[in-house]
């Protein structure tokens, strides 16, 4: 079960970036990202009032879910779409992206408690060696994308690391549809606010770019979004980042196979170290999470009033005899 999740995950998120790409070819990322959240918000926000999802939720637990939704989506999803706007490829993008399990695993041990051993630290860094490559080979094949482009991604990264955390720390647990139903609507206030403010409101008229939408909102949103925080809770903040690793392989293809993007041997290559981090970081949590041999208990010692009534009922034993 726990496979089919992650590898649905995987694919449903690395969608995300060839839907950012799709919309790419019509809207600028302001555009995408409020019509992508807007008709959702409305529809989530409908189905919780007619359920009475919104009694369960208390003012400080809104305000911590909106500040989650805020850095998950509206911080994430803006810097990965300009970032593609730019001229960064959706591949190298999900690279970057997939850097995070090395902050997340830096960080887990002092903020969460959940330390990351020797081997999984091994493969985290080989992860990040895969990550150079590939974004080395992407930056000497593209032609006028600037340097500083690719440190666009990051900011996107950390936003979604700062989220994760600070879903990892709260004591007051949420059901994923109410959770997903905040965020959705932060993200559509954002997105409105910011469109509206810069003239970017209406859409085109194209129809790839309802297609677009269409593919985000389905595959990105529930799939991969809805997804990240199920697989999160069920398998651990390290080992769900660590999936980020897998998106590049994915998404490169993708790319390849549908925008013609540059897919070099040494992209091959990186891709095919990014693939072994995983493996190194998932073997190596199978390891440490497998239960330690049980030894036998000693009996407990007995009590005065226990031993005491034992002993009465021996006597009265002994004297029916």
């Amino acid at each position: 079960m726990d496979f089919l999740l992650s590898a649905a995950f995987v694919l449903c998120w690395s969608s995300g970036f060839v839907g950012a790409k799709l919309g790419a070819q019509d809207a600028g990322a302001v555009t995408i990202l409020m019509w992508r959240f807007l008709p959702l918000a409305v529809v989530l926000a409908a189905v919780a009032a007619g359920r009475g999802w919104w009694r369960t939720l208390t003012p400080s637990t809104v305000g911590r879910q909106a500040v989650i939704g805020l850095l998950s989506q509206s911080g994430y999803l803006l810097t990965v779409y300009y970032a593609i706007q730019l001229g960064v490829s959706s591949g190298t993008t999900a690279l970057i992206d997939g850097t995070q399990p090395l902050v997340a695993g830096a960080l887990a041990g002092p903020l969460l408690h959940q330390y990351v051993s020797g081997r999984q630290w091994l493969g985290l860094c080989l992860g990040l060696g895969g990550v150079a490559v590939v974004t080395t080979a992407d930056a000497g094949a593209s032609s006028g994308v600037a340097w500083w482009t690719y440190l666009i991604p990051f900011a996107g990264m950390l936003s979604l690391v700062a989220a994760t955390f600070l879903d990892q720390r709260s004591r007051t647990p949420v059901p994923p549809t109410v959770s997903m139903t905040v965020h959705c609507t932060t993200s559509a206030v954002v997105f409105t606010t910011a469109a509206l403010a810069t003239g970017a409101a209406a859409p085109p008229s194209a129809p790839s770019f309802w297609l677009a939408i269409a593919w985000l909102v389905t595959l990105s949103t529930f799939g991969g979004y809805g997804l990240y925080w199920l697989v999160l809770q069920r398998s651990g903040i390290t080992r769900v980042n660590t999936l980020m690793f897998l998106m590049a392989p994915v998404t490169a293809v993708w790319g390849a196979a549908m925008f013609d993007e540059p897919f070099t041997v040494q992209t091959a290559v990186g891709l095919g170290v990014a693939l072994s981090a995983v493996a190194v970081v998932h073997t190596a949590g199978r390891k440490s999470l497998a239960p330690a041999p049980s030894l036998p208990l000693p009996s407990p010692p007995c009590s005065a009033p226990t031993c005491l009534s034992r002993r009465r009922r021996t006597v009265s034993r002994r004297a029916d005899c």
